[in-house]
């Protein structure tokens, strides 16, 4: 599904998307669809992949906040103001996390920061899960996690609790078998408590 499209960087890895909305598209995102944690592709109508994100933040963007003109004293008539339209906007945070690859039908995960730069007006998209297994696999088909630095340095302020929303995410996928599920479950457990005794603190 997509959610929007790239209208600024912050970053070489750090991007804002402009979600999409009812005066642009005739069925726009809903908000469960961009939640916090998602995973993102951006991707060019040709197919061209570029990246692989996570929603780390969202911004709503009103104009009409604090604005202190004049205002009617009841609702305007449609008849007479016809190209009145809202002007609110709803901007989502994304870190880039690496790129999908494809080898023939195999597809697999580059973990790490794109070498390219996205380009502005780059639909973006929400991932499936076939999409976000086949990322955490790599050329080998053997699961990877290598991007838990990048969550934590590039995630903002919510790092933390990106991370563990995004290993447990994963964890209750059951992406991984045996011994990496296990892993990946202990990883969970020890960052949870890290945020516990970090906000007791």
């Amino acid at each position: 599904m997509r959610l929007g499209k790239v209208v600024k960087s912050n970053s070489h890895c750090d991007y804002l998307v402009e979600v999409d909305d009812s005066f642009g598209v005739a069925y726009p995102p809903q908000p469960e669809d961009y939640g916090f944690g998602s995973f993102v592709k951006f991707e060019d109508l040709d197919g061209r992949h570029w990246a692989v994100g996570i929603i780390y933040n969202s911004q709503l963007f009103n104009p009409m906040f604090l604005n202190m003109g004049p205002r009617l004293s009841s609702e305007p008539d449609p008849l007479f103001t016809p190209d009145l339209i809202q002007e609110t906007r709803t901007l989502l945070g994304i870190v880039l996390i690496g790129t999908l690859v494809a080898q023939g039908e195999q597809r697999y995960g580059q973990h790490g920061i794109p070498r390219l730069v996205v380009p502005v007006n780059t639909p973006v998209a929400r991932m499936t899960a076939v999409e976000i297994h086949q990322f955490h696999l790599n050329e080998k088909q053997q699961p990877q996690f290598c991007y838990y630095s990048l969550l934590l340095r590039y995630g903002g302020s919510f790092a933390t609790h990106l991370t563990q929303q995004v290993l447990d995410d994963l964890a209750n996928r059951q992406l991984f078998q045996g011994s990496e599920q296990r892993a990946l479950e202990m990883l969970c457990k020890e960052l949870s408590w890290r945020n516990t005794m970090g906000a007791m603190r």
